[in-house]
């Protein structure tokens, strides 16, 4: 018998707001500036899951162009200011995920774990109306490294912890990139992947791989404390 599963920790982008294109195409238009190209394929193989200064940082080295530290904190201004525009028009949640995370938090503890600013985490939650059910929020302010490093997981687990004592195996994360994967594994806990953003063949190595939250009930997590 394993440990039990007490608390689900959701990646944000693309996995409770459908909005990974939303962010690929900010984040193109800014580099765009500078004459720096990034194609559909390359933001979703090199940088889907990294924080929006850790992607400037690695498109400019990849483009062999220096990039000061206030030119990122510029930057990256400049690309949430375009995003929350995009948001504004139009927000759509991936399938099933409001009616998840309610039912989901009537059994578990939840928490939110994301490379986002706070303010576009907030913001989403906010027109969802979803926020309420998250008892913590890790955002990328809050830790130094983005993932693949397991910071941000291990600091949302901490949080918990503080209010109520939470091991890390009895924790549960829900992602939809690779370095999120990684992430939830180098914090010792499993993973559930959506196939929103790669393929399914690619998140073999989950614990489950999901579509989407549709048809999907929060008590089949439970079997996972069972392995």
């Amino acid at each position: 018998m394993g440990d039990p599963v007490q608390a689900l920790l959701f990646d944000f982008n693309g996995v409770v707001v459908d909005d990974e294109e939303q962010h690929r195409m900010a984040f193109t238009t800014v580099l765009a500036q500078d004459a720096i190209a990034l194609s559909r394929e390359d933001y979703y193989a090199r940088y889907l899951g990294m924080n929006d200064r850790t992607c400037f940082l690695a498109a400019y080295a990849q483009a062999r162009t220096p990039l000061s530290v206030e030119d990122a904190d510029r930057l990256v201004a400049e690309k949430s200011r375009l995003y929350e525009h995009s948001i504004a028009a139009a927000l759509a949640l991936v399938p099933g995920a409001a009616t998840f995370v309610r039912s989901a938090s009537r059994r578990f503890r939840l928490g939110l774990v994301s490379g986002a600013l706070r303010r576009e985490i907030e913001l989403g939650l906010d027109r969802a109306g979803l926020r309420p059910y998250f008892e913590v929020i890790v955002a990328a302010e809050d830790v130094g490294p983005c993932k693949p490093d397991p910071a941000g997981y291990a600091a949302a687990r901490a949080a918990l912890d503080r209010r109520r004592p939470l091991p890390s195996a009895c924790c549960v994360a829900i992602e939809d990139s690779l370095p999120g994967l990684a992430a939830a594994r180098a914090a010792g806990m499993r993973c559930v992947m959506l196939a929103t953003s790669h393929d399914e063949a690619a998140l073999a190595s989950a614990d489950l791989v999901w579509s989407s939250f549709e048809d999907h009930d929060p008590a089949e997590l439970l079997s996972l404390g069972t392995a």
